[in-house]
C-alpha cells in the first residue's frame, strides 16, 4: 500500500484529504468523494497507485494535443477514479464506478513507450490527478529516456499539489467544461475558479497547454459565454489552442446532440480571440487542419483523429514564412 501524499489529521479519529478542492474529511475505513484514497491503519492510502481501467497505444491527437508532437503515438492509461460529478460524464463507466483494474509499474510502462517507439505516457480517460503519486514516481523514471509525461485532466486541484506536480508535467490538455460557476456547481459538483487556477499557474510553469470545452445545448454554449472564455484564454497567450468538442447524450444527461452550427458558431467567435481553435467530434469543412496564423499556409492536415501529413519545417515552424505556430516537436 502506497501512502497518500497532501493529507492531515485531525484529532484523533479523522484524516482531512488536501489533494482537491473538496478536501474530504475521512474517518477509518472511509474513502474520498473520488474513491481513490482511503483511511486504512490512520494513514490515507493511495488506493490508485499503479492500478489502471485500461492501457492502451493512441494517437496523440486523440487526447486531444494538436500542437504537441503531432503524429505521434503517446501510452494512455487512467484510474478507476474522478473527483468531479459531470453528469454528462463520456467515461462515466469507469470514472463514476468501481471497475476492476490492471496492475501496472512505472518500469513496465517504461518498457513498453521504448519497445513501440512513443513520445511518452498520457495520464487520461477518467481524473490522472488522482493518480498523483504514481504519475510522480512514473515521470521521474522517464525523464531519464526523454519520454514526455502528459496529463489529460480537469483541473481540480489544489494549489500545493499542483505545484509540486508540474515540474514532472510535459503538457496538459485541461477541460474547461464551462465559464460560469453556476455551471460548474450545478452539473459537476466543482468551482471553477479552481479550474482557471490550474490553467493560469500551469501555463506560467512552461508546461505546454490545450484546452477543450465539450459544448452542451442549452447548458454551456451561450455564445457570450463562450466569447469570454476565449478572451480569458487569450490574456494567457492568443497560441494556446481550444478545441470545441461536440456532445452527444450520456449518462445522466438528456439534452439533444449539439448542432454542427453551434460548434461553427464557437468555433467563429473563439478565432477572434485565439490562433488555433479546433472542433472535436465532428468535421466540418477541413477545420481540424492547422494554418499557419500569419500567412495562412497550411501546415498539419488531420482528415480525423490522426495526421495525414505535415508541412512545417525541422524546427516547427512554417516553411512559407518563418512563422512560429506553437508547435513542439523536439
Amino acid at each position: 500500500m502506497i501512502e497518500a501524499q497532501f493529507y492531515e489529521k485531525i484529532g484523533d479519529d479523522k484524516i482531512r484529504c488536501g489533494l482537491c478542492p473538496h478536501n474530504c474529511i475521512l474517518k477509518e475505513g472511509q474513502r474520498g468523494l473520488c474513491r481513490g484514497r482511503k483511511v486504512i491503519e490512520g494513514k490515507l492510502i493511495a488506493l490508485t497507485y499503479g492500478e489502471a481501467v485500461s492501457v492502451s497505444m493512441d494517437p496523440i491527437e486523440k487526447k486531444p494535443l494538436y500542437h504537441y508532437f503531432p503524429g505521434t503515438n503517446i501510452i494512455s492509461l487512467g484510474p478507476n477514479a474522478c473527483n468531479l460529478k459531470c453528469i454528462w460524464c463520456q467515461n462515466y463507466d469507469v470514472s463514476q464506478n468501481e471497475v476492476p483494474t490492471r496492475s501496472v509499474s512505472p518500469e513496465v510502462l517504461l518498457n513498453v513507450a521504448n519497445s513501440n517507439d512513443v513520445v511518452g505516457v498520457a495520464f487520461t480517460y477518467t481524473e490522472p490527478l488522482m493518480m498523483y503519486e504514481f504519475i510522480i514516481d512514473t515521470a521521474k523514471l522517464f525523464k531519464e529516456y526523454n519520454k514526455k509525461i502528459v496529463l489529460v485532466t480537469n483541473g481540480y486541484i489544489n494549489r500545493k499539489p499542483l505545484e509540486k506536480l508540474l515540474p514532472f508535467v510535459d503538457a496538459m490538455n485541461i477541460d474547461l467544461k464551462g465559464f460560469s460557476d453556476e455551471f460548474y456547481k450545478k452539473y459537476t459538483n466543482g468551482i471553477l475558479d479552481y479550474v482557471l487556477d490550474t490553467i493560469k499557474i500551469a501555463y506560467k510553469a512552461g508546461v505546454f497547454i490545450e484546452i477543450t470545452n465539450l459544448l452542451i445545448p442549452n447548458l454551456n454554449d451561450e455564445l457570450a459565454e463562450i466569447e469570454g472564455m476565449a478572451k480569458w484564454i487569450s490574456k494567457l497567450s492568443p497560441d494556446i489552442p481550444l478545441h470545441f468538442s461536440r456532445y452527444f447524450p450520456t449518462y445522466k444527461c438528456n439534452q439533444p446532440p449539439t448542432p454542427e452550427k453551434t460548434i461553427y458558431s464557437a468555433y467563429s467567435i473563439a478565432k477572434k480571440y485565439l490562433n488555433f481553435v479546433y472542433p472535436g467530434n465532428i468535421k466540418i469543412n477541413g477545420l481540424s487542419n492547422t494554418y499557419c496564423k500569419k500567412c495562412n499556409h497550411l501546415l498539419v492536415e488531420r482528415p480525423g483523429l490522426f495526421v495525414a501529413k505535415t508541412f512545417f519545417d525541422e524546427n516547427g515552424l512554417c516553411p512559407n514564412c518563418g512563422e512560429d505556430n506553437n508547435f513542439v516537436i523536439k
